[in-house]
């Protein structure tokens, strides 16, 4: 297995050094691309909106503008029977054609180029249409099985690519991809597990099957690409530097396809990683950066040895530019791609170049408006940048009349907010009653996994007063002193839910803010509350504080071989040690732990708690606090004493909004958002999004 480094942890704390690496320009083809930095695919929803391709021209525009070079699009599915769910488009429609057309033209005039991303699901299909080379369903295909694939549709699908790509050039893009990584239709034909096939696409003339038979499908998909379009219009190919599916591709196997490719012209090689199935998480908050660089770096190093010339991308969990620097810097790879970061930030790369990282608005991995959504078939978004895909909605622009905006509360809702307002020439004072700004995600921050947290409120914060705004911390601001401003609003968060449960009082009992703000005393431990705020409070006591001792851990759980040298600490506060997870018990009375996390995050937080020996108990009712623990009731009406020498309430949250009644008998214009508004789920994505509605409200 390749080494694995970890970048990220602490990326505020590091030195520019210009990163003269990623400035520099290459070549795809016969395109010169400005610089290494390529803005990687990304499914957004927009693509079958009925709106002529605006939307979708406004989002890849802005990031154009904010200097992405190359943009690849989201999978553009070559036919029907290829779409993943049903908000994905066929390239070969009409519609789409003008939609991308469109969008072309945007990048082009914003001085970038753009790549259709040519897709097939294959079995990762949600809906009856689903096909795949055999017969094979994945473990949440709920009881789909795709059907198999004869001799004539694999043919038919060949043609279908070959259509695609020649659509997408006469749409005005300026290359393909071609999707073989992730689990999807190519990259099912290659491997083992899903190709069972007896003909001549799974076993070879002796009737064996091999990987030269499993590869025959996709090259040829590559060979009628080629032909279709010619050999002046760009290919690349994004390959699974591995799959992480036991049985599947072998290294030996990926490298034979990745030469294969090389050897047949593909102007480039994209290294993705990991199959939706997986029980290796890769996209979440918890995997540490750049984890998955050095598995596309062995297959670099295999290509280069035999093409020193063709490009090779690496991705996957890169969210900082000195990090992607440094891959360069490791001389493996030729670019890095990023997807999710496009996202927080439009400009990261103009920011990036110009030494300007404070004001870098990152991507902290959370999952919860982008690929939740895409998963679910919702045009994504941003929990930090709520903008993102809603371009349109809320476009930018410097106004003309300046109003007098006050925020109270810098939590995500209020920074949101007071982001939005100073970027578009408000005049902004932001009032927040604790020392620190970051409300909730100040809290956030201290939990193992989501340090990056503090990212946002730091970066929100160097916006703010680089815009000019005002900013109030220690002060709580009361509904008179906010007479005079054309309008205000209301972020004022929530505060913990009191429990009616006897011995709730005893001196033991912790709210969950003051268990992370101030730490919990050694011994046994009882959360009671299961949702995703216990969970991360027993992910606060049960896993390591230390960026590379974590990184490490994650590599040995799930058997990869690695490093942890470009991991950090965090120096702003002291590190707390890991508890034994056998001292801590999570207590719910009904439903799924972690309820409420994203759906592509809760497996991994509550799988981590598992692993760590974290007893979770459900189906139970609380009887009392003692000074020992909590007597809970279970169903059959036995009654247990769960040890807890500290009992922390993760019970939910009350909303605090102690102004609009004041506001409203004083005439003041005013918008109650995030948690102050309603205090369920205590719901971040709903928070900031209110936040940058509130803003247009009140001053536009």
């Amino acid at each position: 297995m390749p080494s694995t480094p970890a970048f990220g942890g602490g990326a505020d704390q590091r030195q520019s050094t210009g990163l003269p690496l990623l400035r520099t320009a290459w070549r795809l083809g016969p395109l010169e691309v400005p610089h290494r930095v390529v803005m990687g695919s990304m499914h957004t929803g927009l693509e079958g909106l009925d709106d002529g391709g605006a939307a979708l021209a406004a989002f890849y525009r802005e990031r154009a503008r904010g200097g992405a070079a190359l943009v690849i699009t989201g999978g553009i599915s070559v036919n029907a029977e290829a779409r993943g769910g049903p908000d994905y488009v066929v390239m070969t429609d009409a519609s789409t054609r003008r939609s991308f057309a469109t969008a072309a033209t945007a990048v082009h005039e914003a001085g970038g180029l753009l790549s259709a991303q040519l897709f097939h699901a294959g079995r990762y299909a949600v809906g009856d249409w689903a096909v795949a080379p055999s017969p094979v369903p994945w473990r949440a295909a709920r009881g789909l099985v795709p059907r198999a694939l004869t001799g004539a549709d694999i043919e038919r699908t060949i043609a279908d690519f070959a259509a695609s790509a020649t659509a997408a050039r006469e749409a005005g893009f300026d290359a393909v991809e071609l999707m073989a990584s992730e689990g999807y239709l190519l990259n099912q034909f290659l491997s083992p597990l899903t190709n069972l096939r007896d003909d001549e696409w799974g076993v070879d003339p002796s009737g064996e099957h091999s990987h030269t038979a499993r590869m025959r499908f996709p090259l040829a998909v590559f060979a009628a690409v080629r032909e279709a379009v010619g050999a002046d219009f760009p290919i690349t190919v994004r390959i699974s530097a591995t799959d992480l599916m036991p049985g599947s591709t072998s290294e030996a196997e990926t490298d034979a396809f990745a030469l294969a490719l090389a050897e047949r012209g593909v102007d480039a090689l994209s290294m993705g990683v990991g199959w939706h199935e997986s029980v290796v998480p890769t996209v979440q908050a918890s995997v540490p950066h750049g984890a998955w660089v050095a598995y596309g770096e062995r297959v670099a190093t295999v290509v280069h040895a035999a093409k020193p010339a063709l490009p090779v991308i690496a991705s996957n969990r890169v969210v900082d530019l000195r990090d992607a620097e440094a891959i360069l810097g490791r001389g493996q790879v030729d670019a890095v791609a990023l997807a999710r970061p496009f996202l927080a930030d439009p400009e990261i790369v103009r920011r990036s170049f110009a030494a300007q990282f404070p004001l870098i608005n990152s991507c902290i991995g959370c999952d919860q408006a982008c690929i939740d959504r895409s998963l679910t078939f919702q045009p994504i978004s941003c929990l930090v940048n709520p903008r993102a895909g809603r371009e349109t909605e809320f476009p930018l622009g410097i106004t003309n009349d300046r109003k007098r905006v006050a925020v109270v509360g810098a939590g995500p809702a209020g920074l949101a907010a007071a982001d939005d307002l100073a970027r578009r020439g408000h005049v902004v004072t932001l009032f927040e009653a604790r020392k620190d700004l970051g409300g909730q995600f100040a809290l956030a921050a201290r939990v193992p996994g989501k340090e990056d947290y503090a990212l946002t409120v730091r970066s929100a914060s160097a916006r703010l007063k680089a815009a000019g705004a005002e900013i109030w911390t220690g002060h709580e601001a009361s509904a008179a002193s906010l007479d005079g401003f054309d309008g205000v609003v209301v972020a004022t968060g929530v505060t913990p839910r009191v429990v009616d449960i006897e011995g709730a009082g005893l001196p033991n009992v912790l709210t969950y803010e003051q268990a992370i703000r101030r730490g919990v005393p050694a011994g046994t431990v009882a959360i009671i509350g299961g949702g995703g705020i216990g969970v991360d409070l027993a992910a606060f006591l049960v896993e390591s504080h230390d960026e590379k001792a974590r990184a490490l851990a994650f590599e040995e759980r799930f058997g990869l071989d690695g490093s942890a040298e470009f991991a950090r600490s965090r120096p702003t506060r002291a590190l707390l040690s890991p508890r034994p997870g056998s001292e801590v018990t999570l207590l719910r009375r009904g439903g799924r732990f972690g309820q409420g996390v994203g759906i592509t995050s809760r497996w991994v937080n509550v799988g981590a708690l598992t692993h760590a020996g974290v007893r979770m108990l459900s189906s139970i009712d609380y009887r009392r606090i003692t000074p020992d623990g909590v007597e809970v009731v279970h169903e059959d009406g036995t009654v247990e004493l769960i040890p807890g020498q500290t009992v922390v309430i993760c019970a939910g949250q009350e909303r605090h909004e102690p102004l609009s009644e004041g506001l409203a008998a004083r005439g003041i214009r005013h918008e109650i958002v995030g948690g102050a508004r309603d205090a369920r789920f205590v719901d971040a994505v709903r928070a900031t999004s209110e936040g940058l509605a509130a803003a247009r409200l009140l001053a536009d």
